[in-house]
């Protein structure tokens, strides 16, 4: 009896050990396999011959053949399933071709006014002034600052200079003057449309304006219908919550005032373009190229879209929580809006894209975001496959961002010049900042921008460990085909004017353009599958509560 317990306690202790060696240390010896394979084989061997029972016509098993059996089964098929998907060090042979656009040599930025367009001497109207209060955060004020000027044009209005909104979650207390180069716009602009600082004065009193607000995609007739006549009577109109509030679908000519407002007349103001430079020429010390990530993985990301990672209850409840301040949102299915591409990939998620895309482990990451949910443990896996991972702080003292840290829109700021001159950007959804710097890098050169295909991406991540490395990664690049920002890939007037600025992006005459554009439209696709419609609603666009929550 004690014999059979030392056999029992031998076979089971020699069985964790096998399990430890194989699993947990797999890939130092992985090479070693056969030889251990062949040790073990013979151990096992001498095992039986010496400490067997004796054959008898009593069958009394040492252990039972079936589970033997079976749990030898399911240890070659881990094992299996492990060496089949293994994550590569290298971008293999696409490494060489990650950093250029392919045909963005044949295309160019192009903005400037037809001899047609009134200029702002013959267009405006006297006594007739337009104020706007943006919304949102800076990227989402920036497209209200934009459409501000296209606005005042159509209602040949003055425009004043644009109150930026102080009130909202960002709570950021920043004018206009602190973010932008105000001299800078009334200037650039001054052509197209008369911008003034403050209203002026009628008999020592200041105008009051009558406030409104126009519906969302507002076109040209919409603004002469609903506005024109309030602005003719009142001499001064405010339009408040101005954001997404001009239409998608101008004439030629109204596209491109919109892109020389964008691309040339709004810059930051001096302080915050010398820090921002100052990062780029830190992160191009250490690294020649680089790529700039706006992961979108902060907790009020994750609560707008309604999805579910795995946290359980406690993430239910932390995120469920932050959701509240949305007034408009409803109960969504979290694994359907996984399914359709609603979601943001998760850091690891991200990580395997890119390293299917041929970036290897020797890429420099830059990290645009704000407090990532899950902190460092979510990052870690992303960590893994990049180690070269970088942000603001990285490369700043607490000392150098004091004068921007108090300020989400000023560091926002700061990452948008970084990620703007990063050689590869890569977005994690399609909200504001990524628009914008999608568009602002398709107008100056297309330089390579990415974003995830998330609807397509997901069948695969889902499957992935059902697949060899190589097919998977095969099945990446196929899936991120029009998702590049390499030219034509959109077709002009789909989407977001702000993230495809097809009006401002024009073929090189001095190319032999035939060829370029036939092998653009090559992968040129439809904005149904995986790109975002006008229609979808976004998580910038919905009313916020009165009592809205901090996120801490």
């Amino acid at each position: 009896m004690k014999k059979r317990k030392h056999e029992s306690l031998f076979v089971g202790t020699f069985q964790i050990i096998v399990h430890t060696l194989l699993f947990r240390r797999r890939r130092r010896i992985h090479r070693l396999l056969p030889v251990i394979s062949a040790v073990l084989s013979g151990a096992l061997l001498f095992f039986f011959v010496f400490f067997s029972p004796p054959i008898t016509s009593h069958h009394h098993p040492l252990i039972n053949p079936i589970s033997f059996n079976n749990a030898t089964t399911e240890f070659q098929m881990n094992l299996q399933k492990e060496q089949v998907f293994r994550v590569p060090m290298g971008g293999g042979s696409l490494s060489g071709d990650v950093w250029n656009s392919k045909q963005s040599k044949f295309y160019h930025g192009c903005s400037n006014s037809s001899n047609h367009f009134p200029s702002a001497e013959v267009n405006t109207h006297p006594n007739r002034y337009l104020m706007i209060a943006t919304s949102g955060g800076l990227n989402q004020q920036r497209t209200g600052i934009v459409d501000a000027v296209v606005a005042a044009h159509i209602l040949n209005a003055v425009l004043v200079v644009p109150q930026l909104d102080q009130k909202s979650y960002w709570k950021d207390s920043s004018n206009f003057s602190e973010i932008f180069d105000v001299d800078w716009f009334i200037s650039q602009v001054s052509k197209d449309v008369k911008v003034i600082r403050n209203l002026p004065t009628n008999r020592d009193k200041v105008i009051t304006p009558y406030t409104t607000r126009v519906p969302r995609k507002c076109n040209a007739k919409c603004y002469q219908t609903r506005i024109l006549p309030i602005l003719k009577k009142k001499h001064a109109v405010q339009l408040t919550k101005f954001d997404y509030r001009l239409s998608n679908r101008l004439d030629t000519n109204m596209q491109k005032l919109r892109c020389r407002v964008n691309y040339h007349a709004l810059k930051f103001t001096d302080p915050i373009i010398e820090m921002g430079r100052k990062l780029v020429e830190r992160i191009r010390m250490k690294s020649k190229h680089f790529v700039a990530l706006h992961l979108r993985f902060e907790p009020d990301m994750l609560a707008f879209s309604g999805c579910y990672y795995g946290g359980g209850d406690k993430e239910r409840k932390e995120l469920g929580k932050i959701r509240k301040r949305w007034k408009t949102l409803h109960a969504r299915n979290p694994d359907k809006e996984r399914r359709n591409g609603k979601c943001p990939l998760t850091p690891e998620e991200i990580g395997l894209m890119l390293r299917a895309l041929g970036f290897g482990n020797d890429v420099h990451i830059y990290v645009a975001s704000g407090e990532i949910y899950g902190g460092e443990e979510t990052l870690a896996p992303l960590k893994a496959l990049f180690p070269n991972i970088y942000s603001k702080e990285t490369f700043a003292s607490k000392e150098e961002l004091a004068p921007f840290s108090s300020f989400s829109s000023r560091m926002a700021a700061l990452d948008f010049i970084v990620c703007d001159e990063s050689d590869v950007f890569v977005s994690n959804n399609n909200g504001n900042m990524a628009r914008m710097l999608s568009g602002r890098r398709r107008y100056f050169n297309h330089k390579p921008t990415i974003r995830p295909n998330a609807k397509k991406l997901y069948k695969l991540l889902l499957n992935r460990n059902n697949v060899t490395w190589e097919e998977f990664a095969s099945q990446v690049r196929t899936s991120q085909i029009g998702f590049m920002g390499e030219p034509m890939e959109v077709k002009p007037g789909r989407g977001e004017f702000h993230e495809n600025p097809s009006a401002c992006i024009c073929a090189d005459s001095e190319m032999d353009t035939g060829s370029a554009t036939s092998s653009a439209r090559r992968d040129m696709i439809e904005v149904t599958d995986g790109q975002v419609s006008e229609e979808e609603q976004e998580w910038s666009d919905t009313e916020y509560s009165e009592n809205e929550l901090e996120i801490r």
